[in-house]
Order: structure tokens, then C-alpha cells, then sequence
């Protein structure tokens, strides 16, 4: 895979949002002013933000990046304490710390076909894999899926850079109705499939896997355990590799399907689920008590 990236410097305050969308349900896109980082990123790796001193480092994949406009796009699923929050910057606010490039690339060669699987926020980062691999002479299938089709989003630009698009909805709202797995079955056992991405939550991958594995077809996924500090430092984000123990930040996040313990992967991750769960509690439990003082001394 590629290069490892380089740290963009923190505590320089040019991390300005440039563009914001809310992309439906709880995703949504932000642009970001990063000019050094957008111009050494690469398809597949990711970055840290920390929106002040004292907040969590959030990990993000880079969904896109411009050098020309020296932007960045992240996709953010708003669903713990510290991405609520990011959520609500809009043009002309600023993040504190950015780092990144950070993990290594996608491994982009001419492979022959090659199916990308998208689900959920997992669509955002097979975009500029998908993309990539285009250009360098593929066919690509792009699979994309959500459980409606009010949470599905950039099925127009992924159109544009790739040969063919194809959509699964869990109620059926549009395109096939079932599992991005379905279509990832019916594309392996019909379009000679060289290999294979996939993106998403940590079961649709498991499940991807699955079917490219009884298939023979090579796999590849990315893993986004828990981060702290993105350098393999803090080793939050181990993942078991075969007989290995990797860590995502630095060795990954993309890692070969077929290796990955994704039983140990998915305890881990619902552990970490339950933790940020009770965070958002207390934020929330501290809101509500801080508007009651406040309605007191009206």
C-alpha cells in the first residue's frame, strides 16, 4: 500500500469550514481549508480534527480532496458526543488542530474489475478510491446502500467517476430491495470480479467478506476501531490480523478481508459504542441542569 503521510502542523488556526451540507439523517459533509494536507492526501487515508484544547481527536477518512482549492471533505455520522458537535460548525467557523494525512493508501493498480461496496457513511470514503481506480483503468461497480433512500447520498458523483452504480435500500424505496451483499453476490457471480472494496459498518463488511470469500475473490476493508492519537502510539485501534496483531492507524485502515477477526473487531467496537453512549448522556443530563439554574435566577 502507500506511503505513510505527514503530520499537518496543530494549532494553526487556517482549518476554516468552507462549505457545509447535512447529507440526511444524521451524515453530514463539511469542507474544510487545509492547503499542505489536501495536497499530499491519498485515496483510502484519514485525518484527526480536534475542534478546541481539551476535545476529543475524532478520526475521519478524507472523502475528498482538492489540491488546486487546498480543501478536504469529511463526511460525519453525528451520532457521539464529539461529532455532534463538530457538526455544527458551518462556513467561516474554524477547527483547532488538523492532522493528516495520516495510515497508509489504497493499493490503486490496474486490477481489471473491481466492485467498491458503500454502506451507509461507508459511501463517502469508496469515492475517492473509486475514482482512483477508474483512472488507472479499471471497470468499476459501485455498490451503495442505506437502510432508505433519505439517507443515501452522492449516488450523482460517484455516477460520474465510475462505470456503473448500483443501489440496495432495506425498505425497497429505491433500488433493490435487501442488502448491499445481494448485489455484491449477483456482480461476483456474474461480471468476472478481479476484486473487491468495502466500506461500511462493521457487519456489512463481515458480510461482504463472506460472499467474496466462498467466491475466491479477494477482499479488502476498512477498519475504523477506536483512535487517540492516529500514530500506533496509544494502540486503541489493534485489530487481529491473522496471526498478527495490527494497529489501524498506522498499518491500515485497509487490511486484506480475509484476515481480519471481525468477532474480536465488532466486541471491541460495541464496547466502545456503549461508552459513547453514556457520554452523550452526561452531556446531555448536564444541559438540561444547566438551563434549569439558569432559568432559577431569571
Amino acid at each position: 500500500m502507500g506511503e505513510q503521510g505527514f503530520f499537518e502542523e496543530e494549532g494553526v488556526s487556517v482549518y476554516k469550514i468552507v462549505d457545509y451540507k447535512h447529507l440526511g439523517g444524521a451524515t453530514h459533509e463539511l469542507v474544510v481549508e487545509a492547503p499542505r494536507l489536501a495536497k499530499k492526501a491519498k485515496a483510502g487515508q484519514f485525518l484527526i480534527v480536534r475542534m478546541g484544547e481539551g476535545e476529543e481527536r475524532i478520526p475521519l477518512t478524507i472523502a475528498d480532496h482538492d489540491a488546486d482549492k487546498g480543501t478536504v471533505t469529511i463526511v460525519i455520522q453525528a451520532l457521539g458526543h464529539s461529532t455532534q458537535k463538530l457538526v455544527t460548525l458551518r462556513p467561516g467557523d474554524e477547527i483547532a488542530d488538523v492532522v493528516g494525512p495520516l495510515g497508509k493508501a489504497s493499493e490503486i493498480e490496474k486490477y481489471g474489475t473491481v466492485v467498491i461496496v458503500g454502506g451507509g457513511v461507508g459511501i463517502a470514503p469508496i469515492y475517492p478510491i473509486a475514482r482512483d481506480l477508474k483512472k488507472a483503468g479499471n471497470r468499476v461497480i459501485a455498490i451503495i446502500g442505506a437502510k432508505t433512500k433519505d439517507l443515501l447520498f452522492w449516488q450523482d458523483k460517484l455516477a460520474a467517476a465510475v462505470d456503473e452504480v448500483r443501489v440496495a435500500t432495506d425498505d425497497g424505496s429505491v433500488g433493490h430491495k435487501g442488502f448491499v451483499t445481494d448485489l455484491l453476490a449477483d456482480a461476483c457471480d456474474n461480471e468476472g470480479v478481479d476484486i473487491v472494496w468495502a466500506i461500511g459498518p462493521m457487519i456489512m463488511m463481515y458480510n461482504c467478506v463472506k460472499v467474496t470469500k466462498a467466491r475466491g475473490i479477494r477482499s479488502v476493508v476498512s477498519m475504523n476501531p477506536v483512535m487517540i492519537d492516529g500514530t500506533g502510539m496509544c494502540g486503541g485501534c489493534r485489530v487481529r490480523v491473522g496471526d498478527e496483531t495490527k494497529f489501524a492507524c498506522v498499518d491500515g485502515p485497509e487490511f486484506d478481508g480475509d484476515l481480519i477477526d471481525f468477532d474480536l473487531a465488532m466486541k471491541r467496537s460495541r464496547f466502545m459504542r456503549d461508552l459513547e453512549a453514556e457520554a452523550v448522556e452526561r452531556d446531555h443530563e448536564c444541559t438540561i441542569g444547566l438551563n434549569h439554574k439558569e432559568g432559577e435566577s431569571k
